[in-house]
């Protein structure tokens, strides 16, 4: 059923970082926006988040991303103070630097030829970083364990409260107009003269644009519209202390203490298709470097862990293409939500809602791929 108050100008299926991010910045274009929400049904790789507004590291293989990257950490004051000043509610942005822990001799000097291949692509001046020895990590991180051999810093890095974050941007989405429906699961989504009908089933909501951000269920989405989004998912698993004495300023790549004195740790990878368990086995690898990392853990008790699965393109890079066949139509997939959640809503929004398409997202087309792996079966 469609009823007169469900159409608008334009809607994003997907709720996430992604979809909340470009919402918002579309209703501040002064557009219409539906906004709908698949519900707790839904794989949500938000709750794998780790917070992290990063750049150092990221790009290799295809520098434009680490330029993409680079312009959303510039962008983010911008935003955190926008949110702030429409919300009241401050996303707790600190933005002052992270440091990549290293675990082995070998890793070190990988890390460092990496971040110095970046540099010499993108200018000194615009990608600054240090590499840390022994001494130097552990004068700049108190507590560090004895036998982390270094650590490489960026002034560029930081973080925020994710779950503040998701809140912040729903919050000011739906006070600039824009309508969220919760446990609206879209089933298909059709196009007849110049208009989209996203169909839930038991509801229509219309639109003369639309943007499918729904992550692993993108493709099953966009497929019908002449867009390509091939993407897998790709487990990753998260363990939280209760709240502890303030000991980390700043984040690193395993670990890092919240706003509210948690200490948040993670960082793996799982090809396990949609299973989205925890694996006991990964959670201890885990718990062990994080106390390598930081030996004075071991007193904390863990109070959350959980698994997630987050959404992964063949080459790990974003995909934001319009399509050829179906103007109007947009698909939007990436996993660093928190990162790029400024480029999304203060770059892409005012693309979509009809101005020129920024030349910096060109590398992030589909086209960069191979027929085969466009026409390989993918998430749904």
């Amino acid at each position: 059923m469609t009823r007169p108050d469900d159409s608008s100008d334009v809607i994003v299926v997907g709720a996430g970082l992604v979809g909340s991010a470009l919402a918002y910045g579309l209703a501040r274009q002064g557009l219409r926006v539906t906004m709908l929400d698949e519900g707790d049904i839904a794989w949500r790789a938000w709750r794998a988040n780790f917070g992290l507004v990063w750049v150092q590291g990221k790009g290799q293989g295809l520098v434009d991303y680490a330029r993409w990257s680079l312009g959303s950490a510039r962008l983010w004051p911008k935003l955190h103070a926008m949110l702030r000043e429409e919300t009241g509610i401050d996303v707790q942005l600190r933005q002052g630097g992270g440091f990549h822990l290293c675990l082995s001799e070998q890793e070190l000097v990988e890390r460092g030829e990496r971040l110095q291949c970046l540099q010499e692509q993108l200018g000194q001046a615009d990608y600054p970083f240090e590499i840390l020895d022994p001494q130097s990590a552990r004068a700049a991180l108190p507590g560090l364990g004895p036998d982390v051999p270094g650590a490489s810093f960026s002034p560029m890095d930081g973080h925020v409260n994710p779950l503040k974050l998701l809140y912040a941007l729903r919050v000011a989405g739906q006070r600039s107009g824009v309508r969220l429906f919760a446990h609206a699961s879209v089933q298909r989504i059709d196009h007849t003269h110049g208009i989209y009908t996203a169909d839930s089933g038991e509801r229509h909501w219309q639109a003369p644009r639309i943007v499918i951000t729904a992550g692993l269920s993108t493709q099953a989405l966009a497929g019908s519209l002449g867009l390509s989004v091939p993407v897998r998912p790709v487990k990753g698993e998260v363990l939280i202390t209760e709240r502890v004495t303030p000991f980390l300023r700043s984040p690193t790549n395993y670990v890092r203490q919240t706003d509210e004195g948690t200490v948040q740790i993670g960082e793996s990878r799982e090809e396990a298709g949609f299973d989205d368990r925890v694996n006991t086995a990964v959670c201890s690898r885990i718990a062990e470097r994080a106390l390598r990392c930081f030996p004075q853990l071991r007193h904390a008790r863990l109070v959350r862990i959980w698994a997630a699965l987050r959404i992964m393109t063949p080459d790990g890079f974003p995909i934001y293409q319009q399509s050829e066949s179906c103007p109007g139509a947009y698909a939007l997939v990436c996993h660093s939500g928190v990162t790029l959640a400024a480029q999304h809503a203060l770059t892409l929004a005012p693309w979509i809602a009809g101005g020129d398409e920024p030349e910096v997202i060109a590398p992030f087309s589909p086209h960069r791929f191979s027929s085969d792996i466009l026409a390989a079966p993918h998430a749904h």
